[in-house]
């Protein structure tokens, strides 16, 4: 079963009670207001454990960035046609 801590607004006092989720919640305080206590949701702890989440398949070593290898078009034109392929295709 399900605990679930309530709250009053009345005394503010906190408690947890152990019931079915089909059960209503509580509406009525121990310490005898009516009405005044409200169910209180509480959070939950998660741990990923196992293959197939973002820690445990990933390595960072293995991207490595990728190094811009130079072509003969990157390099400064001469002005000769011989080492230029843009000179030796232009006509004077």
């Amino acid at each position: 079963m399900p605990t679930y801590v309530y709250e009053c607004s009345a005394c503010s006092k906190t408690f947890e009670v152990e019931q079915r989720i089909t059960e209503d919640p509580l509406k009525d305080c121990q310490c005898g207001s009516e009405g005044t206590v409200k169910r209180v949701i509480q959070p939950v702890g998660i741990a990923f454990k196992g293959s197939g989440f973002y820690v445990t398949d990933y390595n960072a070593s293995t991207s490595t960035p990728s190094t811009k290898t130079e072509t003969k078009s990157d390099t400064a034109c001469s002005g000769e046609p011989a080492s230029c392929p843009s000179c030796s295709t232009e006509t004077n």
